[in-house]
């Protein structure tokens, strides 16, 4: 099954950006972070599945929150741990009441990050213990885990060439390669959603074979997000017949894997992108 992530399209309410999904003909909308809090939005988002007939997923920074904060279940700040830990509770519910399977957010950072620097250039910061931040992460899922039937996931953070000049020696993301997926998969037993670019960029960033990350981490996997760059930062650029995550695509088993376009290049690009990885994993 294949999702279009409401992040795709730039609306200030969620209504909105589902809305201008649906009347394009998409039936399966990831709805993600982006727009604003307002009363009723899931009354809305009931009245739209049901008037266009839709599947809903929540992701990570989803519903919008009253209080805008960076989402961090590695925090060592409490109340950026427990502003986070409740949100997750919150997203896991709606999730079951909007008729949605799986849930998923991103592993956490070791540093708190600002609102303006989400996808940005870091400012440079003392890192967490990352022990310790690490053990607060993984007890926090195990709670989390208990909430209801829904299936979690965590999804890969991105670490640029960018942030690789301020942070030379140790990195401040969690889960960047294959490798950290294994050693965070000892701790607890999570499921992954594989953003293939976030991994082009990371594996590019350390030096890495990105084709064979890909290969190994599409194999533990099945969620993924897809969508492009130049390697160097994470772009969400459209897809073309000729991108190597095709290419790869074309060679993997997708058989039954769910996948989500995250295209920022407007409607045109969505659909064609869309029509380019439905060929890739038939």
């Amino acid at each position: 099954m294949i999702y279009v992530s409401t992040s795709c399209v730039k609306n200030r309410r969620i209504k909105e950006s589902v809305k201008e999904l649906a009347i394009n003909g998409f039936k399966n909308i990831e709805l993600s972070g982006g727009t604003e809090y307002y009363e009723n939005f899931e009354n809305d988002l009931v009245k739209l599945k049901d008037k266009y007939n839709l599947n809903y997923r929540c992701h990570n920074y989803f519903p919008p929150p009253k209080k805008t904060f960076v989402l961090n279940l590695a925090s060592l700040n409490d109340e950026v741990f427990q502003m986070s830990f409740k949100h997750l509770e919150e997203a896991i519910s709606l999730s079951g009441r909007l008729g949605a399977n799986k849930y998923a957010f991103h592993a956490g950072f070791f540093i708190n990050i600002r609102l303006d620097e989400i996808g940005k250039k870091l400012s440079r910061n003392d890192l967490f213990n990352k022990k310790k931040s690490i053990d607060r992460f993984c007890s926090a899922y195990r709670n989390l885990k208990n909430i209801n039937n829904i299936n979690l996931y965590i999804e890969n953070n991105v670490f640029s060439s960018t942030n690789a000049k301020t942070y030379t020696e140790k990195k401040p993301f969690m889960m960047i390669n294959f490798y950290e997926y294994q050693s965070l998969k000892k701790k607890i037993d999570f499921n992954l959603l594989l953003d293939v670019a976030h991994l082009k960029v990371s594996a590019k960033t350390l030096g890495l074979d990105w084709k064979a990350e890909f290969e190994k981490m599409m194999n533990v996997s099945d969620y993924i997000h897809v969508s492009d760059n130049d390697g160097l930062h994470d772009l969400n650029h459209q897809l073309t017949k000729n991108s190597e995550i095709i290419s790869i695509l074309k060679k993997s088993d997708t058989q039954g894997k769910d996948f989500t376009l995250e295209v920022y290049d407007g409607m045109s690009a969505i659909k064609n992108s869309y029509d380019i990885l439905i060929e890739a994993v038939s």
